[in-house]
């Protein structure tokens, strides 16, 4: 009788969590929408497609783009929407980042390279759930603060 009430007590948790991450505006699919988009000049990387999923209590993000070279790039990263550092993969610019919830709709991210801040930014969701607007602040080579509002469209 215990055995059947901890698994259902475990059932219960685990759908919970999953309707959480359901009812989240960022997760899915975002396809970059470059007519909508503006990018500093000379800024070639682009974040073509960008996928959020549950992963166990966390959330995967997975970047699909071009470097500023033109070649494929991914980067992935695991975690949770807190607000601290957790590690990123496949990004030669960063090798931490972070989101912090600011409303349903609203999130901060930084990303952090051997501890250093290397990039800011903003990812709003329109409230019908279709758009997604990720405005960023980095540092350039020659130390000119770029600006960058990529578009993305809910796939």
């Amino acid at each position: 009788m215990k055995t059947k009430i901890v698994l259902m007590i475990v059932t219960l948790l685990a759908l919970a969590a999953f309707g959480v991450l359901a009812a989240n505006p960022h997760m899915g699919t975002w396809k970059l929408n470059e007519a909508k988009s503006r990018f500093a000049h000379g800024t070639m990387a682009r974040n073509n497609t960008v996928v959020y999923e549950a992963a166990g209590d966390m959330i995967k993000v997975t970047v699909d783009g071009t470097d500023a070279t033109g070649k494929h790039a991914r980067n992935e990263w695991t975690g949770k929407f807190d607000g601290k550092d957790y590690p990123v993969t496949g990004d030669a610019g960063s090798d931490m980042r972070s989101y912090r919830v600011i409303s349903a709709n609203v999130m901060e991210i930084t990303n952090k390279k051997d501890g250093k801040e290397v990039l800011t930014g903003r990812i709003v969701v329109s409230a019908n759930g279709k758009t997604r607007t990720v405005t960023t602040h980095s540092t350039d080579a020659n130390g000119k603060k770029v600006t960058n509002t990529a578009v993305y469209d809910k796939q």
